[in-house]
């Protein structure tokens, strides 16, 4: 599925060229626990070996899979909504350090604060890799004034965005988390619970390693 500019961040390529690239399309949801498993294990394991491994070959892209049964989760995905828009090069370091302190926003620790605190709390998360906290927050505050047609359901910074995202989500029919996709398919034999050295053998079995093979190019 094709990825819109603007949402470019999520993509973590090896020297990616657009011909013939296979794609692991990773729908995640930051306040799942499962999720958090299997992104911490690929961030710390696996992501760094692809530039050296598999050049050319794969693509890996993050898609934010909102779960409304988890309240905080439409806000949590807002903030990386934000940080695709300031600094799309920051929200793999950004997905990281929230998927590491997930459990601040599960719901027995928001239930008490505001929408707006809760918002203020992830812009200084961001704030922590690098990413301007009054921007994002900027980004994320929701107003307490009608909007210039008097409409209540006023929205924030990203809402559009985030509309996106939800639309191309539904296009595959995706509910659970985590959910992965292999060049569009869903890969039901990949979970949650691999570790690296199997995201290591899947990757060797499907994913034909680069050998310094020249590759001929039609010019």
């Amino acid at each position: 599925m094709a990825l819109a500019p603007k949402f470019a961040g999520q993509a973590y390529s090896a020297e990616v060229s657009p011909k013939a690239i296979h794609t692991l399309e990773l729908f995640l949801d930051y306040v799942c626990p499962f999720s958090a498993k299997m992104f911490l294990t690929l961030t710390t394991s696996i992501l760094p070996l692809l530039p050296e491994k598999y050049p050319g070959k794969l693509q890996l892209i993050f898609r934010q899979q909102i779960q409304p049964w988890h309240p905080s989760s439409t806000l949590v995905h807002e903030a990386g909504a934000a940080v695709l828009r300031l600094s799309p090069e920051k929200f793999y370091p950004f997905s990281q350090r929230l998927f590491e302190r997930q459990r601040e926003f599960f719901d027995v620790n928001v239930v008490k604060e505001t929408r707006n605190e809760t918002y203020r709390r992830l812009a200084r998360l961001a704030g922590e890799v690098g990413v301007d906290e009054k921007e994002v927050y900027g980004l994320l505050e929701i107003g307490d004034k009608p909007g210039e047609d008097g409409g209540l359901n006023v929205g924030n910074g990203v809402t559009d965005d985030v509309k996106v995202m939800v639309k191309v989500n539904r296009l595959t029919g995706v509910h659970v988390t985590p959910t992965v996709l292999f060049n569009g398919v869903v890969e039901n034999s990949i979970s949650s619970s691999f570790t690296g050295e199997q995201w290591k053998e899947w990757l060797e079995k499907n994913i034909k390693e680069k050998r310094g093979t020249k590759v001929e190019t039609n010019a």
